[in-house]
C-alpha cells in the first residue's frame, strides 16, 4: 500500500510539529516536507510533488489562499486541504475558489483531519460540518432571489419586447 505524501504548511513551528506527530500515528500517511509561509510552500510543492498539502491561511509574505491558487494551478494532482482557525464565510468561499479540495478548522479532532486527508487524496472534497453549513446557507440565500424578480418594471417591459423580437432601434 503506497502512503499519502504530505506537505505541512503553517507559520507556527509548534503547529507543524503537532500535525506531524499526530500523523505519524497513521501508517498510510507520510510527511515529506514542511514550509512556514506561502512562497516556500509553492516552491516545496513544486519540488516534492506531494499528494496533499495541509495549508494554513494566515501566514506572512504570501498567505495560504494565494499559495493554494499557485499550487493547484501548477499541479492538478496535488490536493490542498486548508487547516485554519478561520471559520467565517469569506475565508471558506475564498479557499474553495482558490482551489482547495477541503476545509477543516484547527479545532477539529485529529481523526477528522486524517479523514479529510484520505478523502481529498481519493479525489473527493471534504468540508467540516460548520464549513458545509456556511456554503449551504450561502447557496440558499442566493437561490431565494429569482433574477426576474430583481428587475424593475421597465427592465421587465424591455425584456418582454426583446423576447417578442423588437430591435434595439425599435425599443
Amino acid at each position: 500500500m503506497s502512503k499519502i505524501s504530505i506537505l505541512v504548511v503553517d507559520d507556527h513551528a509548534l503547529m507543524r510539529d503537532g500535525i506531524k506527530a499526530m500523523l505519524s500515528l497513521h501508517d498510510d500517511v507520510e510527511i515529506i516536507g514542511e514550509a512556514s509561509e506561502g512562497k516556500e510552500a509553492v516552491e516545496k510543492a513544486q519540488e516534492l510533488n506531494p499528494d496533499v498539502v495541509i495549508m494554513d491561511i494566515g501566514m506572512p509574505f504570501m498567505d495560504g489562499l494565494e499559495a493554494t491558487r499557485r499550487i493547484t494551478k501548477k499541479n492538478e494532482k496535488t490536493k490542498v486541504l486548508v487547516l485554519t482557525q478561520h471559520t467565517n464565510r469569506e475565508y471558506i468561499l475564498s479557499a474553495i475558489k482558490a482551489g482547495a479540495a477541503g476545509y477543516v478548522p484547527k479545532r477539529a479532532l485529529g481523526t477528522e483531519l486524517v479523514s479529510a486527508i484520505r478523502a481529498v487524496n481519493r479525489g473527493e472534497s471534504f468540508l467540516y460540518p460548520t464549513a458545509a453549513a456556511v456554503l449551504i446557507d450561502d447557496y440558499r440565500n442566493k437561490a431565494e432571489v429569482e433574477p426576474y424578480d430583481s428587475l424593475t418594471a421597465r427592465e421587465r417591459e424591455i425584456l418582454k419586447l426583446i423576447a417578442e423580437g423588437y430591435t434595439s432601434k425599435e425599443l
